[in-house]
């Protein structure tokens, strides 16, 4: 059973960890932890400029209607 000591920056090398490895730690007990390795989401590729444009140009910030007749439809009778 391998052993490994901690540094004076309470670091210890786990052999097969890889840089950038996340790990949650859980102390079971007086002594006794557990390490758990995370797993990060995949995350979506980024849409590109040409189709966050497209976005922009079929769904715009402002309404399509006038404002005297947006005024007519909120306002009541």
């Amino acid at each position: 059973m391998p052993t490994t000591t901690a540094d004076k920056k309470k670091r210890v090398v786990i052999p097969i960890a890889r840089p950038g490895d996340v790990f949650d730690v859980q102390q079971q007990s007086e002594g006794r932890f557990l390490l758990v390795r995370l797993v990060r989401p995949q995350y979506k590729a980024r849409i590109s400029r040409a189709e966050s444009l497209r976005a922009m140009a079929t769904a715009p910030l402002r309404p399509k209607i006038k404002w005297n007749e947006l005024r007519r439809l909120t306002r009541e009778p």
